[in-house]
């Protein structure tokens, strides 16, 4: 049996009663050329893999064969007899059924991968949770080197865009701040099963060892971030003041103090102005 079959992997689903949940976003991945080439971006030897969503186990079981171990969350308890049938020749991973927003990260790779070189991260998220989980991924300061995850390709051009340009989002900017961001190839929508309406794309998110600015409070420096892009057509004075209810004045003389007009556009700004802006009212 080739589970990356749709026919073969079909006849699996059914035979375990197995159906498709919209409300889980549930887009199996099947293509075995695309899965061997996201488990190279994460593998090596001595490398721990922690996946997000396994689905039917096609990528699973290319992650088992490149690295030391796999350890995959996954949500839906329906996926049980399932994966005990695809994954039964992988020897080194372990499933734990929980849902990834709920899941102690941290212990869960102290326990799982303390006898692994480096931990990586592997997934294909639902396109509905898709920055929640990322955000959350990178917030969290784990021990990780590296994310590699499938994501709408709209999301991936948006992740992976430079701060400042027009594709760029508050998302972008706060990726940026915890990772290099990069796009690795694009990925049709006929590698699903079922196939969602749109195409993706596998980004690479390569972690920082520290901020590329510094900043003097950073739930300051993310409010000016969202605030920024909150009204993306007004001019940077009106946006600021009136997402964040700061007065006029005090920001004309921050933005006077970072060197920065207050008639651009906030989407405009690139990350060094974004925390010049921030520093400067924090004084």
């Amino acid at each position: 049996m080739k589970i990356s079959n749709k026919k073969d992997l079909k006849g699996v689903l059914e035979a375990q009663g197995f159906s498709f949940k919209k409300s889980l976003g549930q887009n199996f991945l099947i293509d075995d050329t695309v899965c061997p080439r996201m488990a190279e971006a994460v593998s090596g030897e001595g490398v721990g893999v922690l996946e997000i969503g396994p689905g039917a186990g096609v990528l699973t079981a290319q992650l088992s064969h490149a690295c030391k171990k796999v350890v995959s969350v996954e949500l839906d308890t329906r996926l049980k007899p399932v994966l005990e049938q695809t994954l039964a020749d992988c020897n080194n991973v372990k499933i734990i059924w929980n849902d990834i927003l709920k899941v102690d990260l941290k212990t869960v790779l102290a326990e799982e991968f303390c006898d692994c070189d480096t931990i990586n991260i592997c997934a294909n998220l639902p396109y509905y949770i898709t920055s929640p989980v990322i955000m959350m991924l990178l917030e969290s300061q784990l021990p990780i080197n590296k994310i590699a995850v499938m994501v709408q390709k709209e999301a991936a051009d948006r992740l992976c865009a430079e701060v400042g340009s027009r594709a760029a989002g508050a998302v972008t900017v706060a990726v940026n701040y915890y990772a290099t961001a990069k796009t690795l190839f694009g990925v049709p929508r006929s590698s699903f099963l079922p196939p969602p309406n749109v195409d993706s794309a596998v980004i690479e998110l390569t972690l920082r060892e520290a901020p590329p600015v510094d900043v003097a409070d950073e739930k300051l420096f993310f409010k000016i971030v969202k605030a920024c892009f909150a009204q993306r057509r007004k001019i940077l004075l009106n946006t600021i003041c009136n997402t964040l209810g700061i007065e006029k004045e005090v920001l004309r003389k921050a933005l006077t103090e970072a060197n920065i007009s207050e008639t651009v556009r906030g989407e405009t700004l690139t990350m060094e102005q974004l925390a010049a802006i921030s520093n400067a009212l924090c004084e």
